[in-house]
């Protein structure tokens, strides 16, 4: 109650009230008890209603005259006295009113009201996203290009003003709270069932564990996508029951040990988060030394990954506390100071390096490190990380050959894992491919489709009504899914990524392999294919088509008749 707007208001205007109830009180009175005369002269007193009606509009500056006879001057003496009493009173009543309506406090309790009103009459399925910027505004864009809606909890008022000013369609609710706040979470409807996620991608690991350990107690069924930028705190978040870690770092390393020893596996994963198109070459990293500008999350997950495949490194870094890690230590080559300055880059021998990775947490320095470093060894192959989404158009046309942009992995992860988390596993799981099953993978991709569809079917009776209830009857396999409803005898452009089976993992499966109830099973195709197959899965007149090659009602006259 001591936080609703209904309990300021009435704390706030309670004084007001009070005065006005004391002016009309004695202004009431003493009407009353003055005398007045009637039309002929006798004496005459004003009932209750009479003396209150009259100082109502007298007290206002309506002013209908006197009633119900003239007054005497005795009355008009203490009505003039009222008048000055009673207006005094509303003036200072009408300035409380004002005060309050621009007081911060009135307006956020009233903006939370109106925000808890909100959220208990969404009744579509929706996300919680903790904090605004950049890479959320992208979440949240793909979230409703999917039919989600988002829910964003933002203390700083510029983002919120920016929120607004995005005009968001569906609107985005937003609540002035700050987002390890319990109340806050449970203001966002996270204890909703139609709350699928909570998003927290705060650079603090600090902040993003106790927002993971908050939600957990508050609802601890609730799908968390954490971010984390080093190993300590991804083990924290797995102790937690986390279900998507999002490291950045790790991902980018990741991708760099895979252009290294699996190109072609990288340009399929790459094509996943949408950083790239199956007709693109595949990044391959050669073999050499590489230097390293920037020893912080990112380079760190990058001299691992360097170390693992035997690469010779050196290393340019502008804090000197940084050269005492032990792993600086082991280094040969480790100088402090500015990466794009000439003379440091000569004494760590550019001229024989393969390769330049520039990894700093400020784009300007990269693209810095990048040109002094092209002007030195115009062969060197440069790679640059981008920390700002707003940058992008500055590093393409600055002729890097290779960008890796955090922002974009952290945007395309969270948005695969909460809507599609099919993909995520296939990602997780598609090294244990080798090369050459990609590339022909690749080719049955690319002739599909520039730009096949990626989407998944599980075999319940939501998403496989007609599927679900014949897997008891008849003995069905995958190939059914591929069939074409135009004719029978012709398959569809689809391909199997990946079946879901008890929780274990089959990527590319055989198109013999039985359906069973609740497989979950992850396609490429197109449109066209994609259609037959929801039609094939939910519709009894298509899939007796499919199966037994007649109409329903043709099927059950031949059935009569044998």
């Amino acid at each position: 109650m001591k936080n609703s707007s209904l309990w300021l208001v009435l704390q706030k205007l309670r004084a007001p009230f009070l005065v006005i109830i004391v002016t009309y009180t004695i202004s009431i009175v003493g009407l009353l008890i003055i005398d007045g005369v009637d039309a002929q002269g006798n004496p005459y007193h004003l009932s209750i209603f009479d003396a209150f009606y009259f100082i109502s509009y007298t007290a206002t500056t309506i002013g209908f005259g006197e009633t119900p006879f003239a007054f005497t001057y005795p009355q008009r003496i203490w009505v003039s006295i009222s008048i000055f009493i009673t207006v005094t009173g509303w003036f200072y009543s009408l300035g409380s009113l004002v005060a309050l309506l621009q007081d911060k406090l009135f307006l956020e309790e009233f903006s939370r009201a109106k925000f808890r009103r909100s959220i208990a009459f969404l009744k579509e399925r929706y996300i919680i996203i903790l904090g605004y910027n950049s890479i959320t505004s992208e979440i949240i864009k793909k979230a409703n290009e999917s039919g989600l809606r988002a829910v964003v909890i933002e203390k700083e008022e510029e983002k919120r003003n920016h929120l607004l000013l995005e005009n968001f369609t569906p609107p985005v609710y937003c609540l002035n709270a700050d987002a390890y706040n319990p109340e806050a979470l449970e203001m966002a409807g996270i204890k909703s069932p139609y709350c699928r996620a909570i998003v927290s991608l705060f650079e603090n690991d600090a902040l993003n564990l106790r927002i993971a350990l908050t939600s957990k107690v508050l609802n601890p069924n609730i799908t968390m996508a954490i971010k984390s930028t080093t190993k300590n705190q991804t083990e924290n978040l797995m102790d937690i029951g986390v279900q998507i870690i999002e490291n950045p770092f790790e991902i980018i390393a990741d991708h760099i040990h895979m252009a290294i020893n699996a190109p072609h596996t990288l340009k399929i994963v790459r094509w996943i988060y949408g950083l790239c198109n199956l007709y693109d070459t595949p990044l391959h990293l050669p073999q050499g030394k590489y230097i390293v500008c920037g020893y912080g999350r990112m380079g760190k997950n990058i001299y691992e990954v360097l170390k693992a495949n035997h690469f010779e490194i050196a290393f340019a870094e502008i804090d000197p506390s940084k050269k005492e890690h032990p792993h600086l230590m082991e280094q040969p080559k480790v100088l402090i100071g500015d990466g794009d300055d000439k003379e440091m880059l000569k004494a760590l021998d550019i001229d024989t390096c393969v390769a330049i990775i520039a990894g700093t947490n400020d784009d300007t320095t990269n693209l810095s490190i990048l040109a002094t470093a092209k002007k030195l060894n115009p062969n060197i192959m440069t790679i640059a990380r981008e920390n700002e989404l707003e940058d992008f158009s500055i590093f393409e046309s600055s002729n890097i050959d290779t960008i890796f942009i955090p922002a974009k992995v952290l945007i395309n992860k969270t948005i695969n894992a909460i809507l599609n988390p099919a993909l995520d596993l296939f990602i997780k799981n598609v090294h244990n491919l080798d090369e050459s099953a990609i590339i022909q993978l690749t080719k049955k991709l690319l002739d599909i489709d520039l730009h096949p569809q990626l989407f998944t079917l599980k075999l319940d009776e939501n998403q496989a009504s007609i599927l679900y209830q014949e897997s008891l009857n008849n003995p069905l396999t995958l190939s059914l899914l591929r069939t074409s409803l135009k004719n029978r005898h012709f398959t569809n452009n689809l391909i199997p990524l990946m079946r879901i089976r008890q929780k274990k993992v089959e990527l590319l499966p055989d198109w013999e392999t039985p359906l069973e109830r609740n497989d979950i099973y992850l396609f490429a195709g197109d449109a066209n294919a994609k259609d037959h197959l929801e039609y094939i899965a939910n519709n009894v007149y298509e899939f007796y088509y499919a199966y037994y090659g007649e109409e329903k009602s043709s099927f059950k006259r031949w059935f009569s008749k044998n």
